[in-house]
């Protein structure tokens, strides 16, 4: 049997990642950028079923997938399935798949579960079917699981291209060194998947085109004080984006809100704190967990400021997703070379 094994860590965006221009390739309406953690890694093994596929000519198997330790939810599973017949496509294969992996950050709790999850079988996935994928085309696989599996790929921050499928992918970025407290108010699943509140708002919201445009604003800006290595720029752009994709879901019919009191007051909080001398810039992706950026020199400060909110972490930009167990080859079952 086949094996590979891969981790990835989640990602937080900071300028945010939200509404698709085409849902099959999961191209977004405008590009972002994020923070590959070093915190909350998955670790993804990937087992090639030898018993089915091309020997035969037919396809009598299942893939299976469990995810701590437990077989996961048919949804769940159909998605792992999904993306595992876009590798099999590219790899010229038929033969299935028993997926196991383990997440660290609570799944479906707007910590960018969904983010490490695909980096993680993405890499796992190429390696056991024997696709011979750089970075970049890594990349592009990762995002037909997940948008912002895309960004996982890459070592901290990383900007996420628009474009079309084979120019959407996510690349390294130079910036501020910095540091960023997790404050989890609630690892419970969320009631509204993002996939559905993305199409739901779209759909339904009158700013929606704004949305749009202001996301291509703030990643231009976000891009020049990156460059300029301007952490106070980054940060006011970083919070000042959150508030408007908060904004924006919340205006979608029915109405869906992601922050609970304890995020208003987070965020209410790291204001005073800035007032204080303390510079930091709060983020939420869409859950109720909040991601505060800070300066490397006051991290431990907020840490312990932002301690009384709910349980926090203190985390620092990580790697983009790694094989850490390539096992046997799949040559024999593979197309080398195949291209994302």
């Amino acid at each position: 049997m086949t094996t590979a094994t891969a981790r990835a860590y989640p990602n937080i965006a900071l300028v945010k990642y939200w509404g698709k221009q085409d849902e099959d390739l999961i191209l977004p309406v405008a590009g972002s950028l994020s923070l590959t953690l070093d915190a909350f890694p998955t670790t993804t093994t990937v087992a090639l079923d030898a018993a089915t596929g091309t020997d035969t000519g037919t396809d009598t198997g299942i893939d299976t997938f469990s995810l701590n330790g437990a077989v996961a939810t048919a949804d769940a599973t159909g998605r792992v399935t999904r993306f595992l017949d876009r590798v099999r496509e590219l790899a010229g294969s038929e033969t299935r798949a028993t997926v196991t992996s383990t997440n660290e950050a609570p799944t479906g709790a707007g910590l960018a579960s969904s983010a490490s999850g695909f980096a993680a079988l993405a890499t796992a996935a190429a390696a056991a079917y024997g696709l011979d994928l750089d970075r970049r085309d890594l990349s592009r696989l990762a995002r037909r699981g997940s948008g912002s599996a895309s960004r996982s790929l890459v070592d901290g921050l990383a900007v996420w291209h628009a474009g079309d499928d084979a120019h959407s992918y996510a690349e390294a970025v130079a910036g501020p060194d910095m540091r960023m407290v997790i404050v989890t108010v609630d690892t419970a699943q969320k009631a509204v998947s993002s996939r559905a509140a993305m199409r739901r708002t779209a759909l339904t919201s009158p700013f929606f085109p704004a949305w749009i445009s202001s996301t291509e604003e703030s990643l231009a800006a976000m891009l020049e004080a990156c460059a300029a290595d301007d952490f106070t720029r980054v940060g006011r752009i970083t919070e000042s984006h959150a508030l408007r994709m908060h904004a924006v879901i919340q205006s979608c019919d029915p109405p869906i809100r992601y922050l609970a009191p304890t995020s208003v007051a987070v965020f209410d909080a790291v204001a005073a704190l800035r007032e204080q001398g303390l510079e930091a810039y709060s983020t939420a992706d869409a859950g109720p967990n909040v991601a505060v950026i800070v300066r490397p020199e006051q991290a431990e400060d907020l840490r312990d400021a932002l301690a009384g909110f709910g349980s926090v972490r203190l985390v620092g930009a990580g790697d983009g997703a790694r094989l850490i167990d390539a096992g046997a080859t799949a040559a024999a079952e593979a197309r080398p070379g195949a291209g994302a």
